[in-house]
């Protein structure tokens, strides 16, 4: 039950986070209002790393600046790492 809880809100958290990333791809494209970098970071920290993560690169979007893109590999390295310790201390 728990793994399926997870499972549910990663995929929730994903599409919510990839929705802002496409977004905000988007708006730099049109010249609109852009989404902060805090606030994607912020959906990135709470699940949405791995879509952002594939998204910058399928979409090419904050690919190339440095200030970002090395923030979200930290994140997906810190969740892969909670993932792994969770798997192996069987908490999830």
């Amino acid at each position: 039950m728990t793994k399926q809880i997870i499972l549910a809100y990663l995929f929730i958290i994903s599409a919510i986070s990839a929705t802002f990333f496409i977004y905000d791809k988007y708006a730099a494209q049109k010249g609109k209002t852009r989404i902060s970098e805090k606030l994607l970071h912020f959906f990135e920290i709470s699940g949405g790393i791995f879509i952002n993560i594939f998204l910058m690169y399928f979409i090419r979007h904050k690919n190339r600046k440095f200030s970002y893109y090395s923030i979200a590999w930290g994140i997906l390295v810190a969740w892969i790492t909670i993932i792994y310790f969770g798997i192996k201390h069987q908490i999830i």
